[in-house]
């Protein structure tokens, strides 16, 4: 199977250039040129190509259809004719100004989205117009925008040469690429790697298609990413061109949704990393990790078997892919819920409401009603409430405190021979370990206490 290094990109003829964007991201409507030509295209792409593109457009374009301040006109001869002075030179398409035609250099202050095409840029206020005209069209159709992370989170790749012995088994079980539907196993011979795919993922695509606008996010390669995007989506119906590599990062080993076409306040994120998403923490789901071979294991450093030494997987039913599908369904359907402002009839317009918010409301609901007290869980020099479990406790909706007291439900310990421990046991409280909790913030429900015995 091929691997495009670069997405496809349709006619550039269109007198809006936000057009240009909602011709690409509509996946349903471009039949994309096979990679060969694609690459002829970009090569040439040169003043005199730009200029055969500019004569397809009308004669005269009406400045408020560009949303800019340039005042141009554009003649069937190709004849141009621009108040250079005026002109805000709004986005840059081959070296050369989508709105007057001048050519360009790219300047700060600028957002490449070279995964949609790696001529293609647009300034900031620009890029700001087109995310709230796709908002408002989002909108029509009742989605969101949902942001997915590949490893760890979707799926797990390997080496060939960091394949173990008690994984041998595997390659006897490898589904073919001419039936990618169907498969969860790939061996990518063209990569000398193999690629599991997590129980559930075909239902959870399918379920979000109708309610999110999807976009693939990794910190892998481009040439990766694409043939990662083509074993989940092999006829390109839930992401298309959406799917954002490495290069197309502004930031040294950061995510940020600066390089994505959606608002903020309508996006989510689903990643098994949260240090990546520095300025983003509030749209962020996290994931719990998906260790299917011994390689990924290792790589975290974790000395237990992996799902493959265990000849096991997740749960289809009960996994994390399931678990988080339910929570993304009800954070979408309190989003587009008629709400009424206290103390009013008149319902709350979509453009005023916050994703973010809905995402923490529905998060403090999962350990709603949960007193905790911790033991032996931090260093003695350290303050207790600046510490990490304690923060995911508050934000799961529990209140967390230093002292034992009757209103206590739980005692998070390390050691069952502590002082809080016996009395705990001894008050019929829960007394359960620190993962209890990280349970409780992967699988968005209150765990079985008995499953997490000190």
């Amino acid at each position: 199977m091929g691997v495009a290094t670069d997405s496809p990109v349709n006619s550039f003829s269109s007198d809006d250039f936000a057009a240009l964007l909602d011709a690409e991201l509509d996946t349903a409507s471009d039949t994309s040129p096979d990679r060969e030509d694609s690459d002829a295209d970009e090569d040439k792409l040169s003043s005199e190509s730009i200029s055969v593109k500019r004569r397809k457009m009308e004669a005269s374009v009406d400045v408020e259809e560009i949303g800019t301040s340039s005042s141009y006109q554009m003649t069937e001869n190709s004849s141009v004719s621009v108040k250079t002075d005026i002109c805000t030179h709004p986005g840059v398409f081959g070296g050369m100004c989508i709105a007057c035609g001048q050519r360009v250099d790219v300047e700060e202050g600028h957002v490449s989205l070279r995964y949609i095409h790696k001529a293609l840029t647009f300034k900031d206020d620009e890029i700001t117009r087109v995310r709230n005209r796709d908002l408002k069209n989002l909108f029509r159709q009742k989605k969101l925008y949902l942001v997915l992370d590949l490893d760890h989170t979707l799926l797990n790749s390997t080496r060939f040469m960091d394949v173990i012995s008690e994984e041998q088994y595997l390659m006897g079980q490898i589904d073919s690429l001419q039936d990618i539907p169907k498969g969860s196993l790939f061996r990518l011979d063209s990569m000398h790697m193999l690629t599991k795919l997590r129980p559930f993922i075909r239902t959870f695509l399918e379920e979000l298609s109708p309610l999110f606008e999807m976009y693939i996010y990794t910190m892998g390669e481009r040439a990766y990413a694409l043939q990662m995007a083509s074993l989940l989506d092999p006829t390109k119906t839930y992401f298309g061109t959406r799917v954002i590599a490495n290069d197309d990062c502004t930031l040294k080993h950061q995510k940020g949704l600066d390089v994505v076409v959606g608002q903020e306040s309508a996006t989510l994120i689903l990643d098994d990393t949260e240090v990546v998403w520095g300025k983003h923490k509030e749209n962020l789901i996290l994931m719990e990790r998906y260790h299917f071979f011994a390689s990924s294991c290792r790589q975290f450093g974790y000395s237990s078997k992996s799902l493959s030494q265990q000849r096991s997987d997740e749960s289809e039913t009960d996994g994390a892919l399931a678990s988080v599908l339910k929570v993304l369904k009800r954070i979408h359907g309190l989003f587009f819920a008629e709400e009424t402002e206290v103390g009013s009839s008149e319902i709350i317009p979509l453009d005023s409401k916050d994703v973010r918010q809905v995402l923490k409301t529905v998060r403090t609901e999962v350990l709603k009603g949960c007193k905790v007290v911790f033991s032996r869980v931090f260093p003695n020099n350290v303050i207790a409430e600046n510490q990490h479990l304690w923060k995911m406790a508050e934000k799961l909706g529990a209140v967390c405190s230093t002292e034992i007291d009757s209103s206590v439900t739980h005692l998070v310990a390390t050691d069952a021979g502590t002082e809080k421990s016996h009395w705990a046991i001894k008050e019929k409280k829960f007394v359960v370990t620190p993962q209890w909790i990280e349970a409780a913030n992967y699988f968005w429900f209150r765990p079985p206490e008995e499953n997490f015995p000190v």
